[in-house]
């Protein structure tokens, strides 16, 4: 990582792939609401964090791990690091064996049909690689509607694809500029909807014709 960069929440990668105004009022704006799903995905997480370490069937369980990247760039918090004896693994400092770890990140609700999840994962992977000098090929990301993991292998397509959110969203945070609404079926879920307000603020909205369909509505 060079000098000038300044470290980014691998939370941000995430909400830029689900949407970039998102990240952008998050981020740049320094703009948060809660609603139903946030808060329960909130519930989800707390449940995972803690920074406690369990050894649970000869497994390492560590919950709310801190990690970051150097090379990259990015900083952020692990639900879960799962550490499994694998004479190819790692050593840990201070733990006797040898150790193959596995990110798992917990998430409200279904797989998403984009890789915003999956991409956030990828990410958690390439700072464990950084700070315990090894290869991670496959991390779980556990869904709380299925109430079960879906396995993610960090393929080079995967690798490819993260790194470029991290430039992108890099470019967009030192842009300091906010893209311009779209409204698409996946607002309706997103808990900054009431101040995105991505049917009034879309570029194809004029203020003015909005201005007349609320004087219209109040007589």
């Amino acid at each position: 990582m060079q000098d000038e960069f300044e470290p980014i929440s691998i939370s941000a990668l995430q909400h830029f792939v689900f949407c970039e105004r998102q990240c952008a009022l998050i981020y740049i704006e320094n703009v948060w609401a809660e609603n139903r799903l946030t808060s329960e995905g909130r519930v989800l997480h707390e449940r995972s964090d803690g920074e406690e370490v369990e050894l649970r069937a000869g497994i390492r369980i560590v919950r709310g791990l801190r990690i970051a990247s150097y090379c990259f760039g990015l900083i952020g918090r692990a639900d879960v690091v799962e550490f499994h004896p694998d004479n190819h693994g790692t050593r840990l400092s201070g733990v006797e064996g040898v150790w193959k770890p596995i990110p798992i990140e917990y998430k409200r609700g279904r797989p998403k049909p984009d890789h915003c999840d999956e991409v956030q994962l990828c990410a958690q992977a390439l700072c464990l690689e950084e700070m315990l000098h090894c290869n991670i090929h496959q991390g779980w990301i556990y869904y709380g509607q299925p109430r079960r993991r879906t396995s993610v292998e960090f393929t080079e397509d995967l690798r490819s694809e993260t790194l470029a959110t991290v430039v992108r969203v890099r470019e967009l945070l030192s842009s300091g500029i906010t893209p311009v609404a779209h409204y698409e079926k996946k607002c309706k879920s997103c808990s900054l909807m009431e101040m995105c307000l991505p049917k009034v603020a879309g570029n194809r909205r004029k203020v003015s014709s909005y201005l007349a369909d609320v004087l219209r509505d109040d007589q």
